[in-house]
């Protein structure tokens, strides 16, 4: 009876660090945070000493999208939820951005430079919330297991509201950079006409267990714990894609853009998707000293001449 009672204590303290590591690890990793409106002298600046440099520079590309005239849209996802999103008409016809941010950002922290370069590209900009994060709807994220479903619906909308002549471009930074290149493994409409991953990772499994080495934590150890949050309480499986083993299924063109001083997504998973990639015309751009998500920022007109010799590299006419 004694060992019996020994073994129920022993099970119930393995049960209890079971529970409390997953929940640990689903409000640390894939719950969103409540979110609100911000004012209109409000902004929000990713953190970080890196961005501080371009704190000015990001408050005016801000203050130019909230300025600029845009419409607002907004789909269903396959599961029921609310996805938002402003789009910003270059002019009549031209190519479309849809423009997709990073983990725990949203479209306008993230994106507000790139209406500016999809302006100078003479494309227009659809600055989308992913699932979870700022007017979206929704309070898990899945490092763009879902989102590359939410970026097919957002394709299907956007061939619909624009027409069949429409010209579309997928473009993401960080984990929307993940989500679009998950997105081009899957078969696409002949409207997408190539994709751009900015910083990008190689998979969930490999930035994730990345992170948890940086706070020393045993990745093989706790890794089967963030597995079980996103299935138990996120409801995806946090292994069912990655982006590089969409990349050997890829038929569209693909732009890798990196800065080679990312300490977060190391600019070596860049290199190695570049490098997976089966599509016939792909391209690593490469802004020396740029930080993560500072590729644009940091070299722009050498990130807009790149990815106007891209589109003429691929004798697109637009």
């Amino acid at each position: 009876m004694v060992w019996l009672w020994i073994g129920l204590f022993v099970l119930s303290v393995v049960l209890s660090l079971v529970i409390s590591v997953t929940l640990v690890c689903y409000f640390r990793m894939f719950h969103s945070k409540p979110r609100r409106p911000l004012g209109e002298d409000e902004y929000v600046i990713p953190e970080g000493g890196i961005y501080e440099v371009f704190r000015e520079d990001m408050i005016g590309w801000t203050k130019m999208v909230r300025a600029y005239p845009y419409r607002e849209y907004a789909i269903q996802s396959f599961d029921g939820l609310t996805l938002r999103a402003k789009f910003f008409e270059h002019k009549p016809g031209a190519p479309i951005e849809l423009m997709f941010h990073g983990y725990r950002g949203n479209a306008e922290r993230d994106l507000n430079g790139g209406v500016e370069r999809c302006f100078r590209l003479g494309h227009s900009a659809m600055l989308i919330d992913h699932r979870g994060s700022g007017f979206s709807d929704g309070n898990v994220i899945t490092f763009g297991i879902l989102e590359k479903r939410d970026c097919l619906a957002w394709v299907d909308f956007a061939v619909k509201e624009f027409g069949s002549d429409a010209r579309l471009i997928l473009t993401g930074i960080s984990m929307g950079a993940a989500t679009v290149m998950m997105t081009a493994g899957k078969p696409l409409p002949p409207q997408v006409k190539y994709v751009l991953a900015d910083c990008g990772y190689t998979s969930p499994r490999e930035i994730i267990s990345k992170v948890m080495a940086e706070m020393h934590l045993p990745p093989k150890l706790v890794y089967p714990f963030a597995q079980l949050a996103a299935r138990l309480l996120g409801h995806f499986c946090l292994d069912e894609d990655s982006p590089i083993e969409a990349m050997k299924r890829c038929t569209v063109p693909v732009v890798f853009a990196h800065g080679d001083t990312d300490d977060f997504v190391p600019y070596d998973m860049s290199v190695r998707l570049h490098d997976a990639c089966v599509s016939p015309k792909k391209k690593l751009v490469t802004i020396h000293g740029a930080g993560h998500g500072l590729a644009f920022p940091v070299g722009r007109d050498e990130y807009v001449n790149a990815l106007a010799e891209f589109k003429r590299e691929c004798e697109f006419d637009f």
